[in-house]
C-alpha cells in the first residue's frame, strides 16, 4: 500500500520535474498521482472537480500533457479513441477490458517481461529516420467477455 502524497509533496515533485506548480496543476496531480488505477482525462476532470470545481477540461488536458512530457505519467492508447493515463511511469504492460472500458496493469506473474527489450541491431532495417529513436514499447492485451 502506498502512502498518499500531500499537496506540498506533489508541488515539490512537479517543481523537481520542471513543472510550475500552479494550484490547479497541484490539484490535478494530487488527485491522480495518489491513485493506482488508470483513468481517462474526463474521469480525472470529474474526480478533481468533486473537490476543486474550478478546473476546466482544457486545464486537465494541458496538465496531463505536461505530466506525460516530464515522465511522471504514462499515456496509454488502449484502442482507437480510448486513452488512459497511468500514474506508474515504470515500464509495464496492460490489459484492456473492451466490454467494461477499463485498463489495468497486466499481472507481473504472467510470462511477459516487464519491459520488452528491442536490440538496436534488430531495428536497423526499420526506416526510422536520421533523428528518430524507439521511445517506448507498449503492450496492451485487449479482451472481451
Amino acid at each position: 500500500m502506498m502512502m498518499p502524497m500531500s499537496k506540498m509533496s506533489v508541488a515539490d515533485k512537479l517543481r523537481n520535474a520542471g513543472i510550475s506548480p500552479t494550484s490547479q496543476r497541484v490539484e490535478i496531480a494530487h488527485f491522480f498521482l495518489n491513485r493506482r488505477d488508470h483513468l481517462s482525462a474526463d474521469q480525472i476532470l470529474e474526480g478533481v472537480n468533486r473537490e476543486y470545481p474550478a478546473v476546466s477540461r482544457g486545464t486537465v488536458y494541458n496538465a496531463l500533457n505536461l505530466l506525460v512530457e516530464k515522465g511522471l505519467v504514462v499515456e496509454v492508447i488502449a484502442a482507437p479513441g480510448k486513452v488512459f493515463y497511468d500514474p506508474n511511469p515504470k515500464p509495464h504492460h496492460h490489459i484492456y477490458f473492451v466490454d467494461r472500458g477499463t485498463l489495468e496493469d497486466l499481472p507481473e506473474s504472467l510470462p511477459f517481461p516487464s519491459q520488452i527489450q528491442l536490440p538496436m541491431e534488430k531495428l536497423k532495417d526499420i526506416p526510422l529516420g536520421p533523428n528518430a529513436w524507439v521511445e517506448r514499447v507498449d503492450l496492451v492485451v485487449r479482451v472481451r467477455g
